[in-house]
């Protein structure tokens, strides 16, 4: 297993376990599958373990996994607040010290606010007391590093990046989402202010491997590097020095086996320009179902209405890559959550994108066009009632 450093010089290793997705039982999480699969891991060398409060089961069954196998001291728990149900100080140590009674412990590794998509929602834990609680945790030793967890745009993750001396971050990024939600732009510029980047869904829940077309698929079947399309995936991931840990849902021993393998004999700049042109192979077939063919190179931003143009478009793209519920959940989770994000209905036609845009695509159309197709009105009834709950004062 190889190792990089956490922000105070700490080993971890660079293949983490997302215990988001253990195998369930009769509704409940099969324990003893979960247990056989952590220790595979662990004596692989992983070290990083990363649940939530509201993964069901989750934090519950991997504090049981590791007292009884005395493994607590041994590697880090990374688990998260989740911010959006907080709004009052109380909050704050009842939700925190419910996740120390499911983790049979005494103290968070890695703690992070849960799925920031606006620096609206840190400003109001802010407004609610969290960096005199961080500060006192932190001196207490019963949280050793603070962070939060990302899926809004490229321009939020920067100004939340700024705004508070961060121990780590974790994001969404794969070789698919290079240019959507904090894209390389937010992950390099993490690296630039010394925050260690953990990344989430690497491979896109699996699609990056059980979905791709048959024409990739022979791409790969036929290269002589002999990778698997998971293999492919995170060799692009561990090659980045920007990148600390990258987490898997492993819920195989198999997957563990392979992916423990994977990131043993993968060093920081070897992925050659070979491989990555390879890769933009398997990208051109994975999009040529797209509907917009935006590269989100961000020419057309700032909109003067506040859209998130490229956003949209990637997420009105995985509809056809992927699946309609896929692509409007991006939409939903990196630009409709966001409360300073207008949507395309606000457009005012003004022109200010299209004349930047290097692939002249006549974006004033095809944004109308997304808008129609990512919020049919059960979605714009959901969208408003989420956003209602998650900006409520």
């Amino acid at each position: 297993m190889k190792y990089r450093k956490d922000k105070y010089g700490n080993d971890l290793s660079l293949l983490g376990y997302g215990c988001m997705r253990f195998t369930q039982k009769n509704g409940k999480i099969d324990i003893d599958k979960a247990e056989k699969e952590i220790l595979e891991a662990y004596h692989n060398g992983v070290n990083y373990y990363d649940t939530a409060y509201i993964y069901s089961g989750s934090e519950a069954a991997l504090g049981e996994i590791l007292e009884r196998n005395q493994l607590r001291d041994k590697v880090n728990i990374a688990t998260k607040l989740p911010q959006y149900m907080i709004n009052n100080r109380k909050a704050l140590d009842t939700f925190f010290e419910e996740e120390l009674r499911r983790l049979r412990t005494d103290h968070v590794d890695y703690y992070l606010m849960h799925h920031l998509t606006d620096i609206l929602q840190w400003q109001k834990l802010k407004d609610l007391g969290i960096e005199d609680w961080i500060k006192e945790k932190k001196e207490k030793g019963i949280i050793r590093n603070i962070g939060f967890s990302y899926h809004g745009n490229t321009e939020m993750i920067l100004q939340i990046l700024e705004d508070y001396p961060w121990d780590f971050a974790q994001v969404q990024y794969n070789y698919l989402d290079e240019t959507s939600q904090a894209g390389r732009i937010g992950v390099e510029r993490a690296h630039e202010l010394g925050i260690p980047i953990v990344i989430m869904e690497p491979l896109r829940g699996g699609k990056l491997v059980n979905m791709l077309p048959q024409s990739a698929k022979k791409l790969i079947e036929e290269d002589p590097h002999g990778w698997s399309p998971a293999e492919w995936g995170l060799r692009w991931l561990f090659d980045q020095k920007a990148v600390s840990v990258v987490l898997s849902g492993m819920n195989s021993l198999e997957m563990v086996k392979e992916n423990c393998r994977i990131a043993s004999v993968t060093e920081t700049g070897s992925f050659r320009e070979e491989e990555k042109a390879f890769l933009e192979k398997i990208k051109k077939e994975i999009r040529k179902n797209e509907k917009v063919g935006c590269t989100g190179c961000r020419y057309c931003m700032p909109c003067p209405k506040g859209i998130d143009i490229p956003g949209t478009f990637a997420a009105y793209n995985r509809m056809y890559t992927e699946s309609k519920h896929d692509g409007r959940f991006q939409y939903a989770q990196a630009v409709a959550l966001n409360k300073s994000t207008a949507f395309a209905s606000s457009c005012i036609k003004c022109g200010k994108c299209e004349a930047h845009c290097p692939q002249s695509l006549p974006i004033r159309e095809k944004l109308q066009e997304a808008d129609k197709a990512l919020r049919p009105l059960p979605y714009k009834i959901g969208i408003s009632a989420v956003r209602a709950f998650m900006f409520r004062k």
